[in-house]
């Protein structure tokens, strides 16, 4: 049976259609035309009475399609039936919808084929108002055309129609695609009866069900002769008729799990045979070839199938496997929307996680670039300062060095000056040699000498003082070295350790966030059992307020004024209501504590 929503499509074209100011609203007037054309077709009882008792608050003025919509319900689609022409129902609602629409333009196409394109439209658009078809369904459509025109698929030029489609919308409304196969663009070239053939195709087999047709030769059952009939295979029965306008139908086969389809040897001058064996009777029919043939017993068979099969599955109804088809089609739109819309929730959730991650790294960052910055000018003092001492020690060197060749200098003159005096000693050796006072010039020579070696011992002592000095600073410049490397050993340590730090800080994170997922998966359990507890109380408080109101124990009453209650006056004492307020007053408290 057709659904619901397949049958309000063609109608909201024809609501449309009157709406002649295109602003939701409708007269009164031409909603009855309307419904009584609906009732019509569809088989149901019209009352004249039902639109007017449904609008009698609004005695004037035009019905929008939410003030219709109820009246549409309740007094035509919850009454419909089986045994209606859905296909009437589409041609009086195109009628009313497609000369506003289509007239005027040029289109390669017949407004009979264009029906058909609007049918297979309806039978594949979204069940959201305005009906749209989605891209995914305008393909699937595009290529059973094509395949049905022999034609092979051109995915560039699908492509390209996709990427400029997307550039402006998404979908296609049903003029857009009539328009769109009416102006050839992708069926350039071939012609024109190829195209409508093709479109016939596609809706005998979408929209009408059909799963097979063709001409076929069928044996009579009274008087054996041959003829030539118009075979169309359904879901669950098999017509045929007198030709291909399916004005005269001659008969009907129903397939059923008792019926079974065998093929048959040639015989009596017919070829290519197979017969459909049923409970009262069975059918003889000739194909024209083989392939044929094959094609038609592969479908009833594979028909018997799906019958089975839907039957054990405790299926309550049989529904065409395209509409099944496309069913799953939707579904898994609709599931793949639902999982990328998931998908871009948790991106942006991890993107935030991210970017609070990243800042609180980039903090990280710079902390430790700080305290490089401080380390590295630390060390460039410290290196400045060693500069500076490697500086002055090479200029006290340059100044001993200085100072030890003036006093080499002054060695060498004294050298030769002692060599000279030497020279004149033994000149005056020589010339007195003789004299007396020999003893005298030999002893003034050894205190030359000794003069001479004291000053040498003095040069040398000097000398290794100033070695002495020279090797302290010599330590000096080791320890500030020394000192130097341990203090920046000291930071590389420091800089690890904040690495690390920053490393467990990211674990704690981490850890921090799987508590909070585990906590909020406790809070939601203690939610539930909360709301369980919740309920119980109500249940629990109902049920003694009952038990109050029913059990009372009869006493002696006052004199004084009695009250009115639900049970009557004088139904309770005053003690009485006082016990009973108090008890709800605590029950109340309870309750506002516990939750």
């Amino acid at each position: 049976m057709i659904s619901r929503d397949e049958i309000l499509k063609p109608i909201w074209y024809a609501f449309t259609a009157l709406d002649v100011d295109r602003n939701g609203k409708v007269s009164k007037s031409q909603l009855k035309v309307l419904s009584y054309n609906l009732c019509t077709i569809l088989r149901i009882p019209h009352n004249t009475s039902a639109l007017e008792e449904h609008f009698k608050d609004d005695d004037e003025g035009p019905v929008s399609t939410q003030g219709y919509m109820p009246y549409l319900n309740m007094c035509i689609l919850n009454k419909i039936q089986a045994n209606f022409d859905f296909n009437e129902l589409n041609k009086m609602c195109w009628t009313l919808s497609a000369p506003k629409h289509i007239s005027g333009k040029h289109l390669l196409i017949s407004g009979a084929e264009a029906f058909k394109v609007w049918c297979i439209f309806n039978y594949l658009s979204e069940d959201k108002y305005p009906l749209q078809i989605v891209i995914e369904e305008l393909e699937y459509f595009l290529r059973k055309l094509l395949a049905a025109m022999g034609c092979s698929w051109n995915e560039d030029r699908f492509e390209d129609y996709k990427m400029q489609l997307s550039a402006k919308k998404k979908h296609l409304n049903a003029w857009e695609l009539i328009e769109l196969i009416g102006m050839g663009h992708f069926t350039k070239g071939i012609n024109p009866q190829t195209l409508s053939m093709g479109i016939n195709e596609v809706y005998q087999e979408l929209v009408m069900d059909v799963i097979k047709q063709g001409y076929m030769m069928k044996k009579g059952h009274k008087r054996k002769n041959w003829t030539e009939r118009w075979f169309e295979l359904h879901l669950n029965y098999m017509s045929y008729y007198v030709s291909e306008d399916l004005l005269e139908q001659k008969g009907c086969i129903s397939l059923d799990r008792n019926c079974c389809v065998e093929s048959l040897p040639d015989k009596d001058g017919k070829k290519n045979l197979f017969i459909i064996k049923c409970v009262e009777k069975s059918f003889e029919i000739s194909a024209s070839d083989k392939k044929t043939k094959q094609e038609w017993i592969q479908g009833i068979k594979h028909l018997y199938l799906y019958i089975h099969n839907s039957m054990c599955s405790c299926y309550t109804g049989l529904s065409s496997p395209h509409r099944e088809s496309r069913q799953k089609r939707r579904e898994l739109r609709n599931r793949l929307k639902a999982e990328k819309e998931a998908m871009e929730n948790r991106m942006r959730q991890l993107q935030l996680a991210n970017e609070s991650k990243q800042a609180q790294l980039e903090a990280m960052t710079k902390k430790l670039q700080e305290a490089s910055v401080r380390g590295d000018l630390v060390e460039q003092r410290r290196l400045q300062t060693q500069i500076e001492l490697l500086d002055q020690y090479r200029r006290d060197l340059e100044q001993e060095k200085m100072a030890r060749m003036q006093m080499e200098e002054q060695v060498v003159e004294k050298a030769n000056e002692v060599e000279q005096y030497w020279q004149r000693m033994q000149e005056l050796e020589e010339m007195y040699r003789q004299l007396k006072k020999a003893l005298d010039d030999e002893r003034q020579a050894k205190e030359d000498e000794e003069a001479l070696s004291k000053l040498q011992a003095r040069l040398l002592q000097e000398e290794a003082s100033k070695r002495l000095e020279l090797e302290q600073i010599h330590l000096q410049q080791q320890e500030i070295l020394t000192q130097s490397q341990k203090e920046k050993q000291e930071l590389e340590r420091e800089r690890a350790e904040k690495e690390r730090a920053l490393q467990a800080a990211q674990e704690q994170l981490e850890i921090l966030r799987r508590q909070r997922e585990g906590a909020q998966e406790e809070y939601k359990v203690v939610t539930k059992k909360l709301e369980r507890a919740t309920n119980k109380t109500k249940t629990w408080k109902h049920k003694v307020f009952n038990h109050e109101g029913l059990l009372q124990i009869i006493q002696p009453g006052n004199k004084c004024p009695t009250r009115m209650t639900n049970w009557g006056p004088a139904a309770f004492t005053e003690t009485e209501l006082d016990e009973m307020e108090r008890i709800w007053q605590e029950n109340k408290n309870r309750s506002h504590d516990g939750q």
